[in-house]
């Protein structure tokens, strides 16, 4: 009985342990807002604002994806500097305008990360989960690349 009752404790301290942090924004506060039209739609806003869109491009089945929601974008460093610099966008590649934007930009592997101008240009592409300094410094390396030209 003993026995059981540590190892009860322990379970529940490690689910304790892994709880993340809540998933506020939608203007809530911490981590990134999405942008939430058409991708055309954010097309023309990056343009109006001579902004880039973060295009996250998901699958709902992917576990890499379902990571970096939870575990990147909540973050509240990586909302300071992509909500600031980009209009953020996430798109389920397999449902609406995914399959034809999926096409258009050579998505084969999820996560892909896009970064794309206002005329639908690519100016950074990248795939596969990362964690959130590797996030935040792709987002700084695409904002130098991107202001020096």
């Amino acid at each position: 009985m003993r026995k059981y009752i540590t190892v009860m404790i322990a379970v529940v301290g490690m689910m304790f342990i892994q709880a993340t942090p809540p998933e506020l924004n939608r203007d809530g506060e911490i981590g990134m807002k999405f942008f939430e039209g058409s991708w055309e739609e954010a097309l023309a806003q990056a343009k109006e604002e001579d902004k880039l869109i973060f295009l996250d491009a998901y699958a709902s089945w992917c576990g890499p994806c379902k990571l970096l929601k939870r575990n990147v974008f909540t973050q509240e460093t990586v909302g300071d500097l992509y909500n600031e610099s980009f209009i953020n966008y996430a798109m389920d590649m397999e449902k609406g305008q995914g399959p034809l934007v999926a096409r258009q930009y050579r998505v084969t592997a999820y996560p892909t990360l896009l970064f794309v101008d206002g005329d639908g240009n690519v100016v950074k592409k990248a795939v596969g989960y990362h964690p959130t300094d590797h996030f935040l410094a792709l987002g700084k390396e695409v904002l130098s690349t991107h202001n020096a030209e």
